[in-house]
Order: structure tokens, then sequence, then C-alpha cells
């Protein structure tokens, strides 16, 4: 990537997924529009103009976008340990991908995916949309919290360390004993601190000037991600659904 690294493109997707207000049109409309403010006193992200009543708003394409650039970009450079994780990040991505190209005017909200399958009570489902959801944020919870921890930590824990305690808190809670399994095979092959980051690095550029400039990126997308993050855990916890397991 161009005068960046490919977090800065991770960056700019997740600001679109709160931001971006849909229309008729399914044109995008300028954020400082004076229909569309976020209130300063809040920092809520704009409510859409087909839905002024329901301030639950998260943007479908452009989270599944987020979630492409994030999480396959970061179980890539961990490298082929982190190849079952990345087949279900895949799998859950294409299920909401197929449900918004179903009806992109109505499931463009990732907040009318999840009122569909709780009115049908199929979210419970293993194949449900909501269930993709559910895991790709927790995906996303593990891949923040491990970069974050990498970049304060500069030099003191391994890459395995991190990952280790990363998984344990964000991830194993809802992992049954099969999930639990191949994580821990896994762990033994994650790769060097060194190497993980260096496979971040921008192309063509000063390694110095190249990681100062990755690690202010991972800081600006923690203080972009998390926000979104809680937000989406507050959604789910409406829905009574963020407690699902797998096996």
């Amino acid at each position: 990537m161009e005068n960046g690294s490919e977090i800065r493109s991770i960056i700019e997707e997740l600001c679109l997924t709160v931001r971006v207000t849909p229309s008729n049109s399914d044109q995008q409309e300028d954020v400082s529009s004076q229909d569309h403010k976020t209130p300063s006193s809040t920092g809520a992200p704009p409510i859409p103009a087909n839905a002024a009543h329901d301030q639950d708003y998260i943007s479908t394409k452009h989270f599944l976008r987020a979630c492409n650039l994030l999480l396959l970009l970061t179980l890539d450079k961990v490298g082929t340990s982190m190849l079952v994780l990345r087949q279900d990040v895949h799998q859950n991505i294409e299920r909401l991908e197929m449900f918004l190209e179903s009806d992109p005017s109505r499931f463009g909200n990732v907040v009318e995916i999840l009122k569909k399958e709780a009115t049908e009570r199929s979210a419970r489902k293993v194949s449900s949309c909501t269930r993709a959801l559910i895991w790709l944020t927790r995906s996303l919870d593990f891949a923040v919290a491990l970069l974050d921890k990498l970049v304060k930590d500069q030099g003191g824990q391994s890459m395995k360390q991190a990952v280790e305690e990363s998984y344990n808190i964000l991830l194993k809670p809802w992992h049954g004993w099969i999930s639990s399994a191949a994580y821990r095979v896994a762990l033994k092959l994650v790769p060097e601190r060194k190497t993980f980051f260096i496979n971040l690095l921008v192309a063509d550029q000063d390694q110095k000037d190249s990681s100062d400039l990755l690690t202010q990126e991972i800081k600006s997308l923690t203080a972009v991600l998390l926000p979104l993050l809680d937000q989406i855990h507050s959604i789910l916890m409406k829905f009574n659904c963020h407690k699902l397991k797998t096996t």
C-alpha cells in the first residue's frame, strides 16, 4: 500500500462502518451534512435517514470489509497456524455477505439481520448470521487486543505469549473443548514477534520509519475499533445472544 501500511485501509473502512449514511439511492452522504450531525455531547454515529427511530446502526457492508481487511490480514501474517480460524472467519463473512445480497436496502444495517433472526427464532442455530456476527466480533476483539499488546509491550512478551494471553481472555471463554484443542495445536506454530511485525511493515520504506508508522497506525486502529466493538457488544446484549458458545 502506498504511503502507509495495510492498517491504514482498515482504519478508513472502520470509520465508514459507523459514519456511512444509507439513502434510497445507496449513495453516501457527507458526514458533515446538517441533517445527520453527530451529537457532540455523546460522540454517537449519525442516524441513518431511513432509521430515524433506531439509534443502533452498523453498516453491514463496511463492517464485513473491515473484517476482511483486519482479521484476514492479521491471521495471514501470523501464518499457517491460524488456518482453521481463518477459514471460520471467511465462512462467517460469506454468510453475512449472502444475507446482505438477498436484500441490500433492508440488511445494510447489521441490526436488521439480528431482528429478522430473532423474530424467526433462528438466531441460535449453528448456521445463523447472528452467530456469524458474534464470532466476527469476538475475533476482532482478539485481533485488536493482540496488536495493542504487541505495541504497548515493545520487546517484552514473545508473540506466543501475546497470542495466548489474548486468546485466554477473549476467545477461550466461548470455546468448547474441540475449538480449544485446535487452538493449542495452532499456538505451537506461531511465528516470532519480529517476523510478525516485519510482515506488517510497509514495503519499499526505511524499516525504522515504517515501524514507527505502523505503531502509530495500530494505536489509531485501536482508538477507532474499540468504540465500535463496544457498540456491537451492546447491540448483541439487547438481543440476548452475546453469550452463545461453540463446541
